[in-house]
């Protein structure tokens, strides 16, 4: 490839006023914002069908060339719960009320269900509105229903009080009933099912600390520091399941029993997809505290990469994070690019990039502008 084709740079920004493109650092607006919106509008009244329930809780999966159902079970919390920030968007873009209304509703719904100790389980059915088993994870099957209120509130340039409260309830009841610290004192979000405690976190659940900190940062002064220490706590509970293995890459899931503490203990669970929840907390931690631990930790993780991870055509997930030599799975996820790789840019970045005063990252690291009365998205870059 010749030298000068090696040092092109292509980055595509969307910004309220259009598609800024900048090739070879000369930039070049395109105004494709109106084609991209309307390719947004499009896709969103396609998925508008599954929501034709009973309750309005929309299917899981719908076939859009028949507009049938393609799965028929229950609705999944992280699913259903992570549509407000996207579906707010298309309302704002387009004027058109309905999507805003279909998300909406679901908290309505939600809010009406009676909820076992306050927790919101992970299962529900959009038929009858009822909660089909007690499994309550804050990682998968739940996560990102938690994190789309606070952020739902934030995006609404902290209008959205519902979602605030909801987010508020929700947090103190996992707070009482799901968070708890280990004998050698790491602070971690066990699971619940029907009553029972699992001991166990997932990876997925390590965005968390950062959630809880973006929370805290908008709470009382008392309010703040307690979460803000708790978000530190679980952040460096989730650094120790990395710093702990051989490889120092986290495993999919750890646990907190029979003396072991933030390692995993069965051979499904000690593998690592190249995931970004740990390094999003840091990004999270390190934006509002700035302590130079969360950088540290940080390149900790690129340094592993590149290390365990990189193969010739990309990076590749590893089997077993517990050993020196591992195993690569052949597969590169598509969250590695979105998620992992960009939180870790925006760490070692100034605070003016994608500032979090006015953007907020939905649950796959895209930014959204917050909706600032007077705010023009800075679609330039100088």
């Amino acid at each position: 490839m010749p030298r000068r084709e090696m040092h092109a740079c292509l980055i595509v920004w969307v910004g309220m006023t259009g598609i800024h493109i900048f090739i070879q650092g000369r930039p070049r607006l395109i105004n494709w914002m109106n084609a991209l919106s309307t390719k947004a509008l499009e896709l969103g009244e396609k998925l508008l069908p599954a929501f034709n329930t009973p309750t309005g809780i929309p299917r899981g999966v719908i076939n859009l060339g028949s507009w049938g159902w393609a799965s028929a079970g229950s609705s999944i919390l992280a699913e259903f719960g992570t549509l407000h920030l996207e579906f707010l968007h298309l309302t704002e873009l387009s004027g058109n009320p309905v999507f805003a209304e279909k998300v909406l509703n679901i908290r309505k719904v939600l809010k009406r269900v009676e909820k076992p100790q306050g927790l919101y389980p992970n299962f529900l059915s959009p038929v009858t509105g009822n909660w089909v088993q007690h499994h309550v994870s804050i990682g998968g099957l739940g996560d990102s229903f938690y994190e789309y209120l606070i952020k739902s509130w934030l995006m609404s340039d902290k209008k959205d009080s519902e979602a605030k409260k909801m987010y508020d309830d929700a947090l103190e009841a996992i707070e009482k009933h799901l968070v708890k610290k280990s004998a050698g004192g790491l602070t971690y979000i066990a699971e619940w099912r029907g009553g029972i405690l699992d001991h166990k976190m997932g990876h997925l659940a390590c965005f968390s600390g950062g959630m809880i900190a973006l929370g805290a940062e908008h709470g009382g002064e008392e309010r703040k520091q307690h979460y803000m220490d708790l978000a530190a706590e679980i952040t460096n509970t989730c650094h120790e399941s990395y710093a702990r293995s051989d490889t120092k890459l986290g495993p999919e899931a750890f646990r907190f029993d029979a003396g072991t503490e933030a390692m995993a203990t069965r051979l499904s669970e000690r593998y690592y997809i190249l995931r970004p929840e740990v390094v999003e907390s840091y990004v999270y931690m390190w934006r509002l505290t700035h302590d130079v631990k969360y950088r540290q930790w940080g390149w900790e993780v690129v340094k592993a990469l590149e290390k365990h991870c990189r193969v010739e055509a990309g990076f590749s997930g590893i089997r077993d994070v517990y050993t020196t030599v591992p195993t690569h799975d052949n597969m590169q996820q598509s969250f590695f690019l979105a998620e992992t790789l960009k939180y870790l840019y925006l760490l070692f970045c100034e605070d003016d990039v994608l500032s979090l005063d006015d953007w907020v990252f939905n649950t796959e690291a895209h930014p959204l502008p917050v909706n600032h009365s007077n705010f023009k998205a800075k679609a330039s870059v100088q």
